[in-house]
């Protein structure tokens, strides 16, 4: 009689737990001490769909019980979760720069966005973004949750969204890093990937109304005046095919008007390609940590 007592408790507690469990996202919890790069999701709201990241972990973020700075890092046009972890060396980099002391053990994640990280014609995946993505992370991982811990910053298509979180939203982050940013004044050049992306696209054709709705102009006004001033990074290829030098010395010139001493601007070696980002990718990051919450 005890014992049939016993497994009716357990298999009513098990019951109990299983609707639970099919309700909880997709989280695989760290498996070592090491510094890791893992694969994750999360049903979004907002996109109706999941959400698809890569979460670097430091060092004993199994073991320490500590918070730590996250930097989110965006890929750009027609890129996906796994591109900085593929071709921009992101781990190695992060890895070395932590044991050096160059910055500090930090959370890096890099997410999926089928839009260019605005709310655009296909998907709202800056809503997605700030309202979903953030605070998923926030509750899942053990972040500094204050705008002193956050950063962001990405490449082409993500420095463009990254100019654009940055300019909207200054109360939330600590810094940001533009890496070869699409910012095109007044319009992408004709073979840049904007003109034909569904971002952008009204009924299959490109809306260029559409896309200075949503470019980094009709904010950077608004910023100033919030008086709130977020330190940015810029820099672009010498020899980009898509003139990023020439689109982000005019975003560079526009902020230092604003906080001079709060902007960098470099030009580097190179076209509108990884070897760029990845041999910048350190010196955008000790740029971006200085402001962080240690």
């Amino acid at each position: 009689m005890f014992k049939r007592k016993t497994m009716f408790i357990f298999v009513l507690l098990l019951a109990m737990l299983i609707p639970s469990l099919s309700l909880a996202d997709n989280i695989t919890p760290p498996k070592s001490s090491n510094s890791q790069i893992i694969h994750q999701s999360f049903s979004s709201e907002t996109l109706g769909r999941d959400y698809n990241y890569n979460i670097y972990l430091p060092t004993d973020y199994k073991t320490s019980g500590e918070e730590y700075p996250v930097l989110y890092l965006l890929h750009g046009s027609g890129g996906n979760e796994h591109n900085w972890v593929d071709s921009g060396n992101v781990k190695e980099t992060a890895d070395k720069m932590i044991a050096q002391g160059v910055i500090p053990p930090s959370i890096i994640v890099m997410p999926a966005s089928k839009s260019w990280w605005v709310n655009g014609y296909n998907e709202a995946a800056e809503t997605a973004f700030m309202n979903d993505l953030i605070p998923h992370i926030d509750e899942t991982w053990r972040t500094i949750e204050e705008k002193e811990g956050r950063l962001v910053a990405g490449l082409s298509a993500g420095g463009y969204g990254t100019v654009n979180f940055i300019l909207k939203y200054p109360e939330m982050f600590a810094a940001g890093a533009a890496l070869s940013p699409a910012v095109y004044v007044p319009q992408p050049p004709s073979h840049s990937s904007g003109r034909r992306h569904a971002t952008y696209q009204k009924d299959g054709q490109y809306d260029p109304e559409k896309w200075t709705e949503l470019n980094y102009t009709q904010y950077i006004d608004d910023y100033k005046q919030k008086g709130i001033k977020v330190p940015l990074y810029i820099n672009s290829g010498d020899h980009d095919t898509f003139d990023i030098a020439y689109h982000a010395a005019v975003l560079y010139q526009n902020l230092r008007e604003h906080q001079p001493d709060l902007v960098e601007f470099r030009v580097v070696d190179g076209d509108h390609e990884w070897k760029v980002w990845r041999e910048s990718l350190p010196e955008a990051m000790e740029y971006m940590y200085q402001f962080v919450e240690k």
